[in-house]
C-alpha cells in the first residue's frame, strides 16, 4: 500500500479517535474499535494493521490501545 494511503488511514482513525476521547475513557475505547469492526472493510483494517505493525507511527494514543479490540483480518 502507498504512503499516501496509509496516511489517509492514519487521518481516518485518529478523526475517529478524537471525537471518541470526548467520552469517557473505557467508552471510548469500545466506541473506537466498535466503528472500525463495523464499518471500516478488511482491506482498511489490514492496511490500519500494517501501520500499527510498523509501529503505529502517527496514531493517536487512542487507536493504540484500542487495537487489541480492533479485528485483524485473515491473511489473504
Amino acid at each position: 500500500m502507498s504512503h499516501d494511503a496509509h496516511t489517509k488511514l492514519v487521518y481516518m482513525a485518529n478523526q475517529i479517535a478524537k471525537f471518541m476521547e470526548s467520552k469517557p475513557h473505557d467508552e471510548g475505547l469500545t466506541g473506537l474499535s466498535s466503528h472500525i469492526n463495523d464499518f471500516w472493510e478488511p482491506r482498511m483494517r489490514k492496511h490500519l494493521f500494517e501501520v500499527l505493525d510498523a509501529g503505529g507511527q502517527g496514531l493517536r494514543p487512542l487507536v493504540l490501545e484500542a487495537a487489541d479490540m480492533i479485528r485483524r483480518p485473515m491473511a489473504a
